[in-house]
This record gives structure tokens, C-alpha cells and sequence, in this order.
């Protein structure tokens, strides 16, 4: 009777009950404790400090962060823009952490084996699942999929540091990460056995001493055993502890888990924290090796600017316009290249009546113009596949794109508009439509072709743009020059919304927004059929909407779009403006500004942790609570006032409660979904730590609208599949109703096989399961993500809901091992006078039975790196490196990354006294010529062998003779 009450509990709250699992680093922030959250914040902030003082250091350019000192992304953003030749952007940096961090708080959430958390001593499984991890990581960065690469590597840090909570690592003394669990090559040594005894009974509340000190001298490895339910555990041994683990009760009583300061082992809690910052920061180090700087910096988000996609209808009436939309996209390409606001990447779709794609996508501007001068029109006058070309452009774009639609045609495939609001609402890209209306032209066989669009077709992309914070803007080869403008303004880099509305049907309303300081090239938007408006300045000065250049700013027109650049002095305080109309509207208030605001609806469970939660990917439920977390961005410190659901076409509020989980980042609980669409708005105050200038009011809107659902859509996957491997998906529907049949549709972007029932019938409780095949084919190459669509609608009403699960496709990693780095000679006669001469080192880099080096490059010094491949007598690949510097360049790291990912350093110094080369082995050259190797991982006898020619090999464990 009890677990009945717990169910009915968690689906009243709109998730289903979950079993508690061990603890972690909590997710909430309790007295001083740190939170997965801020470790992996922490170690992302110190990792890049590193890597920009590197860059900085090898640019001979000062850099005086120092990595101990209290970062934030601002700080730390700054200080790189330094080292860098282009700004790196501070709005996708925080945006990387968040989704790295969402994804860590998704393990407590989702994943309850033993091995996700290093319980019950299960080192090997969860250093497999850290294994399985890193790969994924890399093998999507090499792809270019960087979201899919930060959603594997929160999962992976969140394991790798709940290690050092629940396991005995801090205890037994160690100050340094175990490098074991991101190394698989080495062995794990001195685990302690099922049979041995690793602790004794707390007294009473103190578990300061309940390791058994045999276990502590001979530094056995040992984690925590938990259960919610049971509380059975092998004699002898750890429990985790907590008011959730039935084992702690068990004798010997208590836990050792270090998950915060209250824990049972709380006074270790920061040591910890600490460890498991220096690990993350290890394993990031290890991806920033196999990857390289720049696609490092793209999974930090640090060089990720806009992505531009493109999607443009090709038939027949659209062959004049084509050719001067071409001109025009390409001179926005052009006049964007070599600033810090040239886009990372390009994307274009071509569709037509018949096809759509295929997609191409780019960071080549060039290549990408030679496409869009490569399209041409075909003659039919049909309607053309809009829609489908959208929804590729949107799982295909990374988040948070600007879309641009040009098309004169109705959609052919209007039965995905759902689907495509779906999509808008996932990915929270920005979809604007250019719409070339009654344009006549002739064929290739000079045959008239022209067509017009109907109000309620254009309505439907209306719809579209609305929902997606977009415009709806119509376009003629004569005004192509004013869309150019409008279409420049509105891909801005650091662009933010203060404000938005529509309202349909139209109604005469007044609306006001503030403005702060930090805002520049604030432009507002008004879109429609004839609109009258009168724009008021916090000074009370006016201006009509009829006043081309007046007072407050200067208005251009385009079509139905007036566009209002507001003038650059005295921006700052309480704006108003009023607007009539006959007709539908839609108003947009934007600016450039550093500060801004993340939004992501996340769910709430009870569970070993208190309160764990993970991001929502499906609509909330219409009439329950509801979770926001929001993370303001760029400002270091931020007071929050109100957090708004904001009725999309009316007036109607619905305020949240606000819970702070640090400077910048809060929870806010909706007490009630509404019924009607609605955007985010967050109102509040900026403080300034440079000045003593007093708080100033700031408001930020989320551009994408949302809705809630009666009855919600879930999915527990794995984030890769393999190819060839039928990949089996549960999801569960839950409505508010009894009875009554759902029609469920499953679709990927990648046309891969999908088998999925056509309907569920939700039965008298009101709950349903289903099951989706997904089959990658055989030849998918790895790395490959693919974006996962499943859809269920109520016939009745139309009411839909969706969840939407992105997979990396991944080939099965057998290889493990890092290529091996072996000197052959180095040669330095080096005078006192450094510049006058120069040193070399040849070395051979090989990968034994791997899958063979892929490239080897120059983590540290400014010599010259020549690479050649020979193949030994024994038929190994060898790749031969030399390496030539100035004598005053005495340092060199090569860095080799076989095809996997694996990754070997080697490091050499000519400074006296000692030279160091890694790893395999660290070679210290004196100034006698003797030379020194110390082994410390595994090696075969042909390796040493090789090395038999030097002075002394000391070879310490861990260090096995394959």
C-alpha cells in the first residue's frame, strides 16, 4: 500500500516514480558542499585557463589569470579573448557547460546500475562505461557533433567523479587523480576482493574511522555497497550511508560516501571535490589531446559562434529570384568573413515539388558559395516540400541556429507542421521566411510560370516563425537590398530578446520593456499588414511609426516588416509602445548584449539524491507544477525578481518561484502549466562589481515559444547505438485521462530503419507502452549522430506531444591501447649563446596491434616537425618523426593520436639536467650522455628490447612484460 501512494505521488507531480540510488555530489547546493554541477563548471573554467596560458605562452604573449584564483566565464572568456586572434564567445561557452552539466545531473536521473556510480565495487564496469564514454566523445567531435559529443562526456564525468565520493581513493591518502580509470590499458590493481572485510561499525554518528586500517596500509581499493530496498551486503564490507541505502543498517553500520558535508565521510568532502575537479580536468586534457585546440574549443563552446542555414525552394516560378536571393546571401557570407561574426558553419537544403536535401553543410565559405551558385530551378509550379526540408535543416543544425526559408509556394507536406513546432521547441533554432509572393517568371521551354500565396498558406509559415522567435518578411527582387539589412541585424552575433508578443486577432495594446546598459544596436520589429505604432523613450519623447528618421531612431521598410534601429544615445530605463492594427501582429524588441538567458524545462525526482533532475524532452504537463532551470549568462552577479509564463497572443501571466543554486543559475517552480502558449520572460537586476553604480533593471525573453500537453511522451535510451544492430527503445505515454487511443509517429533524420505501433490505448489507467526499433545501417559510419522523433496525438483534440533523443552511431572500440613513442637520437650541442645553433630529436612513434596512428602534432614548441612512414622488418608501421628548434626553444611535447582516439605524449627537454620522454617511458638524458628510462605502463619485450641499450630502466608498478 505504501509503494502505491509513491507512485501515485511522482506521476501527480508529471514523472514516473524512479528507485533511489546511491548519492553523489548533490545536485542541489547545501551549506558549502559542491555540487557535480560546479565541479564540472570548475574544471571546464581551469582546463581553459590552461589551455589559453598555453596558447598565450607558445605567442611569447603574457597571461596572468592565475588557475587558483576565483573563475567565472566572464573572467575566464576575457582572459582567453587575449590569446586568441578572434573573440571567443562567451554566451556558447556557458551554453557547452550547461548542456555538459544537464547531462551529468541526467545520470542520477536515468542510469541505476552500480557501475554509473562505482558502487558496490564495480571498478571495472564503471571504468568501462568511462571507456565506452571518452570514445564517444571523440568520435563525435571528429564528426563535428558537438552537442551529442558534451551529452556523452557529462555522462562520463559524472561517473568519473562519483569515484572519488564513493570510493575509498581519498581515504587511502592519495593527492592525485587514479589516471587508471581514463587509461584501460593499465591494469586495476589492489582492488579488494568480495571476500575481504573493508570496514567496521560506526560509532553511533561518527564514521571518521570505520575503514579497517589493513585496508588503509595496504591501500586496497574499496567502494560503498547500496540499496534502497534491501539490506543485504557481503560481511564485512562498506556500505555508502544515507537515510535511502538500506545497507548502512546492515552491520558493519554507517557509509562512506563523501557527497557532501553532512555526508558520513563529510569532512573529506572537499578533498573529494578537489580530486574530482583534477580528474575532469585530466580527461578533458586527454580529448583536447586527441581532438587538437580548435575542435577542443568547439566542444567548450569558446569558438563556436552562428550557424547559418540556408533552406531554398528550387522550382520553377522562383528561377529569377534565385538568382538575386544568391547575390544576396552571398554578400551577407562575404561581409561577415575574417570578423567575429563569420559563422563556424554553413548549411544549405535545397527542396523542390518532388525531393528535398540533400543537406550540405560546411565551414568553408567558398565551397559553400560555389553550392549556392550551383543551384538551379526546375519547371514545375506544385507545391514544394517546405517542411521536410525544414525539419532536416533542424535536427541536422546545432541548436540555437538562424534559419532562412525563401520559397513563393504553398507546402506540399503541411501534416509536419506539428512535427516542426516540435523541432523549434527542442532546438530552440530561429526560423525566418522570406516570402517572394505573386512572382512570375518564365521556363526554360519560355513558358510563363507564376503563382501566388493564399493568406491562409502564408498563415502557416506565419505560424511557424512565430513560434521559432522569427519574422515572416516579404520579399521582391526590388527590395532585396532592405531584406539584406534586415536579414544582417537579424544574425548578429551576442544577439538577445528583451521582448516579444503576437496578437491574433489583433487588439490596440500597449506594451513597455526596459532597457540596460549593456544593450547596444537595440532594433525593434514589427510585422504585419499595416500596423500603427508610436514608440515612447524613458524621457517621455515620441515617435510615430509614419516618421521614417525622427527623434528616436529610424524605421525601414520591407514589405510588411517595419524594422525600428533605435538611436544609440539614451537607450537606457522603461521604453513603451503602442500598437493598432486590424490584422495580426507580431512585435520583437532585440538587442546585442553579453548578458542572456538559458532556459530549459527539467524534471524533479525523489530519489537516493533528495531531489535529482535532468532536462525534459517532451512538453510539460497542461494543469501540473513544472521545473525551470535558468542559467543568466554574462553577468557575474544577478539578482532574479520574476521568472514569467507569458500567454504568447494575449495577457495572461502565470509567475514562478524562484530558488537559487548559485550567482547565476536558479530553479523556478511553476505552480501550474496554463493551457495556452507561452514564452519565458525574466525579469530582474544586474550588478556591476566594477562600479559602485547601482543595480540596474534588466529583462530578457526566451524567443522560442512553447506549450505545454495533457499527457506527456517519455524515453530512457543509451546515447549510442551500433551499426547493423537493432537498437530496441521503450517509451511510456502517460495522459491525464483514462482510456482513449493515441496515434503515435516515430521518424529519424537520417532515413534510417524505424518500426514503431501506428497507436496506444492509454487503458483505464491512463498509461501506455511502446517500443521503437531504430537500425542504423551497416555502413553508417562512426560518429554519425541521428536525431530520434517520437510523436503521439490525440485524434479529438489535436493535442500532440513529442520526445526527442539524439544517438551517436559508434562502430564497437576494441582498441585501447596508446601509440608508443621511442627515442632514437637526440642531438643538442648548445653554446651559451642559444640563438646561434639548434638541437634535434628523431623519435618512432608506432601503435603495435592497434588501429594505427592517425597524426602526430606539436603540443609545445616552435621548431619544425617533419613526418615520415616506414614499415620494420617485422612488417610494424612506424611513423618516423624529426624535430629541429633553436636552442633557445628547449622543450618539445609531440602528441600521437591513433584512429580511435588513443592518445601518447611524448615530451623532451634539453635543459640541464634531465630530458623527459613519455609514454613509453620517460627518458632523462644527463649531461655525461648516460640516459635514464622510467617505465610506467605496460610493454612488451620488443619494447624493452629497444631500450636495452640504456644506462638503467626502472620500471615501478603498475608495469606488466606482455
Amino acid at each position: 500500500m505504501v509503494s502505491l501512494v509513491v507512485v501515485a505521488v511522482f506521476l501527480f507531480q508529471g514523472a514516473l516514480f524512479q528507485p533511489p540510488q546511491a548519492e553523489a555530489f548533490k545536485i542541489f547546493p547545501t551549506d558549502d558542499s559542491l555540487t557535480h554541477q560546479q565541479i564540472t563548471e570548475a574544471a571546464f573554467l581551469r582546463k581553459m585557463v590552461e589551455v589559453c596560458r598555453d596558447v598565450a605562452t607558445s605567442q611569447g604573449k603574457g597571461f596572468t589569470l592565475p588557475i587558483n584564483s576565483k573563475l567565472t566565464a566572464t573572467t575566464v572568456q576575457k582572459a582567453c579573448s587575449n590569446s586568441y586572434a578572434s573573440l571567443l564567445k562567451l554566451s556558447t561557452f556557458n551554453l557547452a557547460i550547461i548542456q555538459t552539466a544537464l547531462s551529468n545531473a541526467a545520470v542520477d536521473r536515468k542510469q541505476f546500475s552500480t557501475a554509473h556510480h562505482f558502487d558496490d565495487e564495480d571498478f571495472k564496469n564503471g571504468r568501462d562505461l568511462i571507456t565506452k564514454g571518452i570514445a564517444a566523445v571523440k568520435v563525435s567531435i571528429k564528426k563535428g557533433n558537438y552537442l551529442s559529443a558534451r551529452t556523452s562526456l557529462g555522462a562520463v564525468c559524472h561517473t568519473l567523479q562519483d569515484f572519488y565520493s564513493h570510493s575509498n581513493w581519498v581515504e587511502l591518502g592519495s593527492n592525485v587523480p587514479f589516471s587508471t580509470l581514463i587509461k584501460p590499458e593499465l591494469p586495476l590493481n589492489n582492488l579488494a576482493s568480495r571476500d575481504t572485510k573493508t570496514c567496521k561499525s560506526c560509532v553511533g554518528k561518527d564514521c571518521s574511522d570505520n575503514i579497517l586500517p589493513e585496508v588503509l596500509q595496504q591501500k586496497l581499493l574499496t567502494s560503498g555497497y547500496f540499496h534502497p530496498i534491501f539490506p543485504d551486503k557481503p560481511a564485512g564490507k562498506c556500505s555508502h550511508g544515507s537515510i535511502f541505502d538500506r545497507t548502512s543498517s546492515t552491520e558493519p553500520t554507517g557509509g562512506i560516501n563523501k557527497d557532501d558535508i553532512s555526508s558520513d565521510h563529510g569532512f573529506l568532502h572537499n578533498r573529494a571535490a578537489e580530486m574530482a575537479i583534477n580528474a575532469t580536468m585530466e580527461l578533458l586534457e586527454d580529448i583536447r589531446l586527441a581532438t587538437g585546440d580548435q575542435a577542443f574549443l568547439r566542444l567548450m563552446g569558446l569558438s563556436q559562434t552562428s550557424v547559418l542555414a540556408f533552406v531554398i525552394d528550387t522550382t520553377g516560378s522562383l528561377s529569377n529570384y534565385i538568382a538575386e536571393a544568391t547575390r544576396v546571401f552571398i554578400s551577407i557570407i562575404d561581409s561577415r568573413r575574417g570578423t567575429s561574426e563569420e559563422p563556424s558553419e554553413y548549411i544549405l537544403v535545397p527542396f523542390n515539388d518532388q525531393d528535398f536535401g540533400p543537406l550540405i553543410r560546411t565551414g568553408d565559405a567558398d565551397r559553400f558559395k560555389e553550392q549556392i551558385n550551383s543551384l538551379s530551378a526546375s519547371d514545375s509550379l506544385n507545391p514544394g516540400m517546405c517542411l521536410s526540408g525544414l525539419m532536416l535543416t533542424l535536427t541536422r543544425a546545432p541548436p540555437s541556429s538562424d534559419i532562412f526559408v525563401l520559397t513563393d509556394a504553398s507546402a506540399k507536406d503541411t501534416e509536419l507542421k506539428s512535427s516542426v513546432e516540435a523541432m523549434i521547441e527542442s532546438t530552440k533554432s530561429t526560423v525566418t521566411f522570406l516570402l517572394t509572393n505573386s512572382i512570375s517568371t518564365r521556363s526554360q521551354q519560355n513558358v510563363s510560370l507564376s503563382r501566388s500565396l493564399s493568406q491562409s498558406e502564408i498563415q502557416l509559415y506565419r505560424d511557424l516563425a512565430r513560434v521559432s522567435g522569427g519574422q515572416t518578411i516579404d520579399v521582391t527582387n526590388t527590395t532585396s537590398s532592405q531584406a539584406t539589412a534586415v536579414i544582417t541585424g537579424l544574425i548578429t552575433a551576442d544577439l538577445v530578446t528583451v521582448l516579444q508578443a503576437a496578437r491574433n486577432p489583433p487588439k490596440a495594446e500597449n506594451f513597455s520593456f526596459v532597457l540596460d546598459p549593456t544593450l547596444s544596436n537595440v532594433t525593434v520589429y514589427i510585422t504585419g499588414d499595416s500596423p500603427v505604432f508610436t514608440l515612447y523613450s524613458p524621457t517621455g519623447v515620441s515617435q510615430s511609426g509614419s516618421v521614417a528618421d525622427g527623434p528616436l531612431g529610424s524605421i525601414l521598410t520591407v514589405g510588411n516588416l517595419k524594422r525600428v534601429k533605435l538611436n544609440s544615445t539614451g537607450q537606457t530605463g522603461e521604453w513603451k509602445i503602442s500598437i493598432d492594427s486590424t490584422n495580426s501582429y507580431n512585435m520583437r524588441v532585440t538587442g546585442q548584449s553579453s548578458v542572456d538567458v538559458l532556459f530549459y524545462f527539467v524534471e524533479i525526482v525523489e530519489g537516493g539524491h533528495g531531489d535529482s533532475w535532468g532536462q525534459r524532452f517532451t512538453r510539460p504537463f497542461i494543469g501540473r507544477n513544472a521545473t525551470l532551470f535558468v542559467s543568466v549568462t554574462g553577468g557575474d552577479s544577478v539578482t532574479v525578481t520574476d521568472v514569467l509564463l507569458v500567454e504568447a497572443s494575449g495577457s495572461n501571466v502565470v509567475n514562478g518561484t524562484i530558488k537559487a543554486l548559485g550567482a547565476t543559475d536558479f530553479l523556478v517552480n511553476i505552480d501550474r502549466i496554463p493551457e495556452w502558449p507561452f514564452v519565458v520572460q525574466l525579469k530582474g537586476l544586474l550588478n556591476d562589481s566594477t562600479t559602485r553604480s547601482l543595480p540596474s533593471r534588466f529583462q530578457r525573453q526566451s524567443p522560442t515559444q512553447q506549450q505545454g500537453s495533457r499527457f506527456t511522451i517519455t524515453a530512457q535510451p543509451n546515447s549510442t547505438i551500433e551499426p547493423g544492430t537493432p537498437f530496441v527503445l521503450n517509451f511510456t505515454l502517460v495522459t491525464n485521462a483514462t482510456g482513449g487511443s493515441y496515434t503515435i509517429r516515430a521518424r529519424t533524420d537520417r532515413s534510417f530503419s524505424v518500426s514503431f505501433p501506428s497507436s496506444l490505448n492509454a487503458g483505464t489507467e491512463g498509461s501506455a507502452q511502446g517500443t521503437v526499433t531504430l537500425t542504423a545501417p551497416s555502413n553508417t559510419e562512426s560518429g554519425t549522430d541521428v536525431t530520434l522523433t517520437i510523436e503521439a496525438e490525440d485524434p479529438e483534440s489535436s493535442d500532440s506531444n513529442y520526445v526527442a533523443l539524439r544517438f551517436t552511431v559508434m562502430t564497437k572500440v576494441t582498441d585501447f591501447s596508446s601509440p608508443v613513442c621511442q627515442i632514437v637520437s637526440i642531438k643538442a650541442d648548445c653554446p651559451v649563446e642559444c640563438s646561434r645553433a639548434s638541437w634535434e630529436l628523431s623519435t618512432n612513434l608506432t601503435d603495435g596491434n592497434g588501429t594505427g596512428i592517425a597524426g602526430v602534432s606539436l603540443s609545445r614548441g616552435n621548431g619544425s616537425l617533419s613526418l615520415s612512414n616506414v614499415m620494420s622488418a617485422d612488417g610494424t608501421n612506424v611513423t618516423v618523426a624529426f624535430y629541429n628548434a633553436s636552442c633557445c626553444s628547449q622543450e618539445v611535447e609531440l602528441v600521437a593520436v591513433d584512429r580511435v582516439g588513443n592518445v601518447g605524449t611524448c615530451f623532451t627537454s634539453i635543459k640541464s639536467p634531465s630530458t623527459t620522454v613519455s609514454p613509453s617511458g620517460s627518458t632523462t638524458v644527463s649531461p655525461s650522455g648516460s640516459t635514464t628510462v622510467s617505465l610506467n605502463g605496460s610493454y612488451s619485450v620488443k619494447d624493452l628490447q629497444l631500450l636495452a641499450s640504456m644506462d638503467h630502466i626502472l620500471c615501478p608498478s603498475p608495469c606488466v612484460l606482455l
